[in-house]
């Protein structure tokens, strides 16, 4: 299973490039950084050798190509994010064809999910978290895809998204899911445990028994 980590933060970045296997961006977090976009993700580049997403703002198929072939020439390793739409399939469907790596998210239903790997999505992101916040099982959703997937071969890779905490990483291996795009912080927490601290605790302080 590959992580990915949801956050444009280079010092985070650093902080768990060792084990990350790619990186996912969003407007909201690029924000935050404060940085003309294409020097912030070739930097995101240099230091996670991975996929990066990075998200098209158009919302008209000839602009959402445009925009993508533009970003998709910051570096080797850029995935473009485009909303799931009509207009944003369309793009899909002729980036595709064009060797441009998409990622079509924003995806909420199983049946979304199949079209956007029809269109020809290098991956599709559904996000679980909003599920779980309005009532629905999440991770229903991602067992539906997997088994949609499979069925038919599709090549279309699922990035499990909208990740709030460790328990949804287990549970999306568990499932066998290929990706998950989890926070900075949730990642932290999944180095951790209570047991862990107090088991290096105990070994050090018995180490300073010994005589040397």
């Amino acid at each position: 299973m590959k992580i990915f980590a949801d956050t444009a933060n280079l010092d985070e970045l650093r902080k768990v490039a060792h084990i990350i296997d790619g990186v996912t961006t969003n407007p909201t977090l690029i924000s935050k950084e404060n940085r003309p976009l294409g020097e912030l993700i070739d930097e995101i580049c240099q230091v996670v050798d991975g996929p990066v997403n990075v998200e098209a703002l158009s919302t008209k198929e000839n602009e959402i190509v445009e925009e993508a072939r533009k970003l998709s020439k910051i570096h080797r390793n850029i995935v473009v994010k485009i909303p799931l739409s009509d207009e944003g399939l369309k793009a899909v469907k002729r980036l595709s064809r064009e060797g441009v790596n998409t990622n079509v998210t924003l995806a909420f239903s199983a049946n979304q999910a199949l079209l956007a790997a029809k269109a020809g999505a290098t991956y599709v992101s559904p996000f679980i978290g909003r599920l779980d916040d309005v009532g629905q099982e999440g991770m229903a959703l991602i067992e539906d895809i997997m088994t949609i997937f499979s069925n038919y071969n599709f090549q279309t890779q699922v990035i499990v998204a909208s990740v709030r905490h460790p328990v949804h990483v287990l549970q999306a291996a568990l499932i066998g899911a290929p990706i998950a795009t989890v926070p900075f912080a949730v990642i932290q927490s999944m180095l951790k445990h209570p047991l862990t601290d107090v088991g290096v605790e105990r070994f050090l302080k018995d180490w300073e028994k010994v005589k040397k």
